[in-house]
């Protein structure tokens, strides 16, 4: 069982917003693949449904089941998708929880991680080694053009949408040029009957998902780029009204380092 105090879980569950049930607006598989990457839990096990079904009881649960070190990997984790969420965000429910995991885990943390994934050189952005269908190749490169100039322009919800767009123009290409591994791939989207779904029915969390588990794409890209992923589906004004999603130039440069990143990982 976690050493957390009753006011530290109080603390946790209005920085994450437990109160609905929910867990930021995780859905069921990046919730589960959150749990998974940061300690090796299977959050959807039966016994961390003792108190029931929501994530936010899961996570309770989970909570009272572990100890320390486990239970702070994961909400370090937690801690990180909410700042990257929360672009230029203030707020001391915040600072308490870096402090309350710090402890948890036995050190000293600071959770910075869009400073230290913006810090990071992904050299030029080239799809030359992709080995993508040539045909492909001649839109990406102007749709990369047009979202440089957008950058530039401080046009930072239509960043977004480009980036996104660019990501799965390339996570599908590569699929193409690799579909009996990416079939293959344990995270390969399927059907009713359990037969795989053809890759042009693949959604952009299916291939992130394969990628990474094909060994394309790093931990760190893999992470970003579901949460490009979220920003990208706010190109629907009213899920954008729903969340409150307003990006700013900030929230532009870490999408289009989250599209080098992914480039970078899938040209190794």
């Amino acid at each position: 069982m976690a050493d957390l105090k009753s006011i530290e879980k109080r603390r946790f569950e209005d920085l994450l917003g437990m109160s609905g049930g929910y867990v930021l607006d995780l859905t069921n598989t990046s919730y589960a693949d959150l749990f998974r990457d940061a300690a090796g839990v299977n959050i959807y096990d039966q016994k961390y449904a003792l108190r029931g079904d929501s994530k936010a009881k899961r996570l309770r649960t989970f909570w009272e089941c572990e100890p320390n070190v486990v239970v702070g990997k994961v909400m370090k984790d937690l801690l990180e998708l909410w700042h990257y969420k929360n672009p230029g965000k203030i707020d001391p429910c915040f600072d308490d929880c870096q402090k309350i995991v710090g402890r948890l885990v036995g050190n000293t943390i600071t959770v910075d991680p869009e400073q230290d994934f913006l810090s990071k050189d992904f050299g030029t952005m080239s799809f030359s080694k992709l080995q993508l269908e040539s045909v492909l190749v001649p839109i990406l490169e102007a749709r990369l053009v047009e979202l440089q100039k957008a950058l530039k322009a401080d046009c930072p919800l239509l960043v977004v949408f480009m980036c996104g767009s660019i990501l799965e123009g390339v996570l599908l290409g590569v699929a193409r040029n690799n579909a009996q591994r990416f079939n293959q791939s344990a995270a390969s989207p399927k059907d009713k009957e359990n037969k795989v779904k053809r890759l042009h029915e693949w959604t952009l969390a299916n291939l992130i998902d394969a990628a990474f588990d094909l060994g394309l794409l790093g931990l760190d890209a893999k992470k970003f780029s579901h949460a490009l992923r979220d920003f990208r589906n706010y190109i629907h004004p009213y899920e954008q009204l729903a969340s409150r999603f307003n990006p700013d130039k900030h929230t532009a440069q870490i999408c289009y380092q989250v599209l080098r990143a992914a480039i970078s990982s899938l040209s190794k």
